[in-house]
């Protein structure tokens, strides 16, 4: 079928409701794999330093726990048929590139990265949790489980960067603001592409 053609053709029953639960899997599924990468980036360079270890320490529990996110969206896309963002490398690229920045800057600014990325996340699912609850056509109550219980685990990650000193970095407010700014473009890009 030619792009064209899809695009002029109307909806079939429930195809619509299909579209936006796979773009929601993968915008879903390129936020934890970015998450990911922001972590790798401040451990990499944490882990350099003997007198970063507790940061370090904090970092990798993140990571883990954005792994355990990532590994559970990979499921989904695998089961469900549904395509990966065709930006995954560059999301590699930048969100190892911000984490590694944000902590070079010192911990307070990767726990600052932190606050940033965990609060549009956190919003990004909260409008899906809503979304889903308003009787989305066809239902889907695994994915309604698994946006609310990652949203959580994204406010407890927010909250231990808050505790760690994040709104002490330097330039603290405008930091936060060009992340939130980069993580919303993003979520928008990995919806379509």
């Amino acid at each position: 079928m030619t792009q064209a053609f899809e695009r002029t053709r109307p909806l079939l029953p429930g195809e619509a409701a299909r579209r936006r639960r796979e773009a929601m899997i993968r915008v879903d599924h390129a936020g934890e794999f970015g998450a990911v990468q922001i972590y790798r980036g401040q451990r990499a360079v944490f882990a350099r330093a003997d007198s970063k270890a507790r940061a370090a320490a904090l970092v990798t529990q993140m990571e883990q726990s954005e792994e355990i996110h990532l590994k559970t969206f990979d499921r989904l896309l695998l089961e469900r048929g549904v395509r990966p963002t065709a930006l995954a490398p560059f999301w590699r690229l930048a969100g190892f590139g911000l984490g590694a920045a944000t902590a070079l800057l010192g911990e307070k600014a990767a726990h600052a990265c932190t606050v940033a990325v965990e609060e549009v996340i956190e919003e990004h699912y909260a409008a899906q949790s809503e979304e889903l609850a308003e009787g989305f056509e066809g239902g889907d109550g695994e994915l309604k489980d698994i946006v609310t219980r990652f949203r959580s685990d994204e406010l407890a990650h927010r909250d231990t960067a808050l505790a760690e000193g994040a709104e002490q970095a330097p330039g603290y407010a405008l930091l936060c603001a060009a992340i939130k700014f980069g993580c919303r473009m993003a979520i928008r890009a990995s919806e379509k592409v």
